[in-house]
Order: C-alpha cells, then structure tokens, then sequence
C-alpha cells in the first residue's frame, strides 16, 4: 500500500513539475516575439522586404523547444540524488531501452511547449504560407525535441552536480541557438561564421521548419531533413551508450 502511494504521489510531483516547467518557460520565447518583432520589424523590412514576425516564428519556437529539451537532462542528475534513477535502472528492462523512453517523454514535454508557443505566434500575426505543410514543420519540430533531450541525457549522464550541468547548458545553448539562422538570415554571412552554422545541427532544424511554414529555405528540405534525421540518430546512440554506463 505504501509503495503505491509513495509512488503516486512521485507522479503528481512529477506532473506539476513538468506543467509549472511548462508555463514558466513560455516567458522567454514571448518576450523575443514580441521585443524583436517591434525592435527589429522596421530594419528587417527594410533590408529583406519581408514581415520579420513571419522569419522570426519558426526560428522562436525552435529556440522553445532547444531550451525545454536540454534541460530536460537534469532529471537524470535529480534522480540519481533521490535514488529514483537507482529503482529505475534494476528494473528488468534494457537501460538503452529507459534511455529511449525518457527520451521520447523529454520530446513530448517540448512538443506541448512548442505547439503553445506556435499558437502565441498565430494570435500575434503569424500566418503559415501553407497550412498543408505544417504537419511537416512538427514532424521537423519534433525531430529537433528528440535531438537536445537525448543530448541533454548524454551530458546528464556524465555529471553528478546540478550546477555544472546548467553551467555547460548555458554554454551550449546561447550559441546553439543565435547561429542557427533563427533570428536573422543565413545568406551573405562571414565566411567564418558561415561554416559554424553548417555545423550547428539547429540550424538545419530551423531552416525546415521555416521551409514548411513561409516556404523559405536555405539548404532545401531534402538536405534539412537527411542532416537532422543523422545527426538526431546519432545522437541518441550517443546518449544510449552514455546513459548505459551510469554508475549507481
């Protein structure tokens, strides 16, 4: 009886968490929307001839979903400190295969935040060029979730202090995020500048999710897709081997 009730009441904590996590989380991708859109609409206009809010949406809710799949990892550290990872890991059931469905649920905590923040930027002005394509922008959104949560698993795996792993996401993320071509085109760029954003696996996940909403597209879908779906694959492998390894 005990058990049960212990348990259910991990899982209560476990739902607010994820929901509190949720809605503070929405502040940030709200306040680029709308102090860019303001700051930076009449320049982009008059460079691009174009409505910045339309090139901004995608890139911000690619930004949403980087910043909650990464820090999706610091569950691994919270639950080898509570013992909780430990209960888990002497399950009978592959650790690649734990690895996995923490992995898909991290993506699906994303992909609730990037649906809200995708509505935001509907009701403030933002029109898909066709709304066809926009199961094809999630299946690219998603594919981005997947790729930072297991990421973030990776790194959680390796770490032990909550600390250090923010420090290291902050790292990570600030440049991940402002060299991937989400707040400002990727044509006519430094060369070096140039050659970091072909590496960024981010920027090929914006320029497809762009590509599907406003039909704008640096690199063409077909190599969007095939570079974020190897390096997503990658990645999770990765992070499988990682997570395998942990020591409890």
């Amino acid at each position: 009886m005990w058990p049960i009730y212990i348990m259910r009441i991990r899982q209560i904590k476990r739902y607010w968490r994820s929901k509190a996590r949720i809605i503070g989380s929405l502040g940030q991708p709200l306040l680029f929307l709308v102090a860019l859109w303001y700051g930076l609409g009449p320049m982009y206009q008059k460079a691009w001839w174009g409505n910045y809010i339309e090139f901004l949406a995608p890139g911000i809710i690619a930004m949403s979903i980087l910043f909650t799949a990464m820090f999706n990892g610091i569950e691994v550290i919270r639950d080898r400190q509570f013992g909780f990872l430990k209960e888990t890991l002497v399950a009978p059931v592959s650790r690649y295969k734990i690895m996995i469905g923490r992995t898909l649920g991290g993506a699906t905590v994303a992909s609730l935040q990037w649906v809200v923040v995708f509505l935001i930027s509907m009701a403030i002005g933002f029109r898909p060029e066709n709304r066809s394509m926009v199961v094809v922008a999630f299946g690219f959104m998603f594919l981005i979730a997947i790729l930072f949560t297991a990421l973030g698993t990776a790194i959680a795996s390796k770490l032990e202090d909550m600390q250090g792993f923010q420090l290291i996401m902050n790292f990570i993320i600030m440049p991940v995020f402002f060299l991937s071509g989400a707040l400002f085109p990727l044509d006519g760029l430094p060369k070096i500048i140039d050659y970091v954003t072909r590496f960024n696996p981010l920027t090929y996940g914006v320029d497809g999710v762009r590509w599907s909403l406003i039909g704008v597209s640096h690199f063409g879908l077909g190599i969007d897709f095939l570079v974020l779906a190897s390096i997503t694959i990658a990645v999770t492998l990765l992070g499988s081997y990682l997570f395998s390894k942990i020591e409890i």
